[in-house]
């Protein structure tokens, strides 16, 4: 003969008040289940990953482009401090709220310093806060007159020198250039003709 493990149900069955309360409770995990749930704009495991990690957007109007004058840069100038020679706007993560580019160098009295180019976004407070470093002014760049944000695109003219010999004053390289956020980098492409002499004009 044969003994089941499981044991005699017949003297625990349910009364209609048993069901009504399962079915209570059944409720309750549903809607606290509803309620913990990732909103449509952070559920999608698909498209581009933000660039803020914290945008304290609110779902509305967009939230202004953050202000360059308010970030602090990560430069080394010394006493002399920075200057913002351009700056451009735009959204660059499709997150419906705008980034800005930054071309700063030091805010030296003559010569020409090289560039930094920083793209700023916002912290939860609202401070604008660099989270991507395009152009170190380590690499000895400036940029020319023109940045622009365009189709989620930052585009910046560079001017450079062939070699160490080559005055400051008178770069001899010349590049167009084009940034676009993917895959959570801003990845660089050189446009195609853009070969030459330049003079900076920072």
């Amino acid at each position: 003969m044969l003994i089941s493990d499981v044991p005699d149900l017949a003297h625990t069955r349910p009364r209609p008040v048993h069901w009504v309360a399962t079915a209570t409770a059944m409720a309750g995990v549903v809607a606290l289940a509803g309620l913990l749930q990732p909103g449509a704009a952070t559920a999608s495991q698909t498209g581009p990953k933000p660039l803020r990690e914290a945008s304290g957007g609110t779902g509305g109007a967009p939230l202004p482009a953050p202000d360059p004058a308010a970030a602090a840069f990560p430069l080394e100038c010394g006493p002399i401090g920075t200057v913002v020679t351009q700056h451009a706007q735009g959204d660059l993560d499709g997150d419906g709220n705008p980034e800005t580019v930054a071309v700063v160098r030091c805010d030296a009295g003559s010569g020409t310093p090289p560039s930094g180019v920083y793209v700023l976004t916002r912290t939860e407070k609202g401070e604008p806060r660099v989270v991507a470093t395009l152009v170190d002014p380590r690499d000895k760049l400036t940029v020319a007159p023109g940045l622009a944000v365009q189709d989620r695109m930052i585009r910046a003219t560079l001017f450079g020198y062939s070699s160490p010999s080559v005055p400051s004053c008178c770069p001899d390289e010349e590049s167009d250039v084009v940034w676009q956020w993917k895959n959570g980098a801003f990845l660089r492409t050189d446009l195609p003709g853009a070969a030459g002499t330049g003079t900076s004009g920072s």
